[in-house]
C-alpha cells in the first residue's frame, strides 16, 4: 500500500514499475476503483497517475476499453530497431573517429555491475544507458532525446527477455569488445558488431512479444 500522502508521480512510479516488471501485462486494462483501493489513493489521484503514464506510451487509452498497458506490434519493434540502428551506427562512427569515449565506459562498467546482480530491471536499465551513451557521442541532445523515445516503449518487454536470455554477461563482453574496437579506430568493424547486437536483440524482443 502507499501512504495516502503520496503524490501523483509516486503512483505514477509504482506503476511504472510494475509495467516493467511484467506484473501488469501487455493490453491488460486498469481500473481507477480498483488500483485506487490498492493504493489507498482518490481516485482523481490514480486518473491523473495514469495520464502521466499514457503520455510516456507505455498506457494507451482506447475507446470503450478505457486505459491499458500498451502492446507492441511485430512492425512497430522493427521500426524502433531500425531507427535505433541509424541512431547509433551514427555515435558509433563518432567514437570510432575521435570522440571521447569515456561516458560510454562509465556506462558499461555500471552495465556490467548490474549484469552481476539478480534485478532484471536494473540490467536493462544499465544496459540501454549504454546504447543511450552511443547517441550521446554525437554531441546533439536532440538525438539523445529521440533515443530515449525509441527505447520507452522497449522497456515493456526488454526486462523479461533479459530475463530470459540470462546472458547479460555475454552482452557486457559484446559491448566491451564494440568499445575496443572503436578506440582502434575500426570503423567498419564495431559498426559490424553493433548491428550484429542489434538484430539479436531484435529477435529476441519478437520472440516475446508473440510468446
Amino acid at each position: 500500500m502507499i501512504d495516502r500522502s503520496s503524490t501523483t508521480d509516486r503512483v505514477a512510479g509504482a506503476l511504472r514499475e510494475m509495467i516493467f516488471a511484467g506484473d501488469l501485462a501487455p493490453g491488460g486494462p486498469l481500473r481507477e476503483v480498483t488500483l485506487a483501493e490498492s493504493f489507498g489513493v482518490a481516485r482523481s489521484t490514480v486518473r491523473e497517475a495514469l495520464q502521466v503514464l499514457t503520455a510516456e506510451k507505455l498506457l494507451t487509452r482506447l475507446p470503450n476499453r478505457g486505459v491499458t498497458v500498451t502492446e507492441l506490434a511485430e512492425h512497430d519493434i522493427e521500426e524502433i530497431f531500425e531507427a535505433r540502428l541509424v541512431l547509433e551506427s551514427a555515435g558509433v562512427r563518432a567514437g570510432a573517429t575521435g570522440a571521447d569515449l569515456s561516458p560510454s565506459t562509465r556506462a558499461l562498467a555500471t552495465y556490467a555491475e548490474a549484469a552481476g546482480g539478480d534485478s532484471p530491471l536494473v540490467a536493462t536499465h544499465a544496459h540501454l544507458e549504454f546504447h543511450t551513451s552511443l547517441v550521446a557521442l554525437l554531441g546533439n541532445s536532440r538525438l539523445v532525446a529521440g533515443a530515449d523515445v525509441l527505447t520507452a516503449d522497449l522497456r515493456l518487454v526488454l526486462a523479461s527477455v533479459e530475463r530470459q536470455r540470462r546472458n547479460a554477461r555475454q552482452q557486457v563482453a559484446g559491448h566491451r569488445r564494440l568499445l575496443t574496437l572503436m578506440r582502434a579506430g575500426d570503423e567498419a568493424a564495431a559498426l559490424a558488431e553493433l548491428e550484429r547486437h542489434l538484430v539479436a536483440a531484435r529477435a529476441s524482443v519478437i520472440e516475446r512479444v508473440g510468446a
